[in-house]
């Protein structure tokens, strides 16, 4: 990251959406660890990738927490600064809603996501591909790694080709992880 780069992060109060986030601590995920801290990786991932967008690092931060909390109050994401109405926009965006199934929400993003929609999907589905080398559920494995193949993979053609490159390289490994898990005794 350059300096300059940098510098525009000064000033970003990612502080409050923490606080939010952390709604999401104890919520343990398929892929490993929780809730909480995959909100953090998927910002990290974007920080990475040299993503230096207010907006879209405060929407990594709480971007499962509509989803993933049943009872979390809208009005707290509404309400924390001046970007909260864009950023509650962009979680919407990227959000499962109830009777939607994963074919329909990825088609979703990919077909009518803004760009920083599609962005921050593809630095979720990072995050998630590196959690799945803790799981053993080789089912579980293939199926998140053909439906990221399928769906995110044009998604992330599409914004940076660069993540293109790592979840490519990811599915590899899982690939390999499953054929090893499938050879154990």
């Amino acid at each position: 990251m350059t300096t300059e780069e940098m510098l525009r992060l000064n000033g970003t109060h990612l502080a409050p959406y923490m606080q939010l986030a952390t709604a999401l601590i104890g919520k343990v995920r398929e892929g490993g660890g929780n809730m909480f801290r995959h909100q953090l990786d998927t910002m990290a991932t974007l920080i990475d990738y040299g993503y230096v967008d207010s907006v879209l690092l405060k929407a990594s931060i709480v971007h499962d927490l509509i989803e993933d909390v049943p009872d979390f109050n809208h009005n707290l994401l509404l309400s924390v600064d001046y970007e909260s109405p864009a950023v509650y926009d962009l979680v919407l965006e990227v959000t499962r809603f109830p009777g939607e199934t994963k074919p329909e929400f990825l088609t979703r993003i990919l077909e009518n996501g803004s760009r920083y929609a599609k962005t921050l999907k593809v630095a979720d589905r990072i995050s998630n591909m590196i959690a799945l080398g803790f799981v053993v559920n080789t089912a579980f494995i293939d199926r998140y790694t053909e439906e990221t193949v399928k769906y995110i993979f044009p998604i992330a053609e599409e914004v940076d080709k660069s993540m293109l490159g790592e979840l490519q390289s990811l599915v590899v490994s899982r690939r390999k992880y499953v054929l090893a898990l499938s050879k154990e005794p």
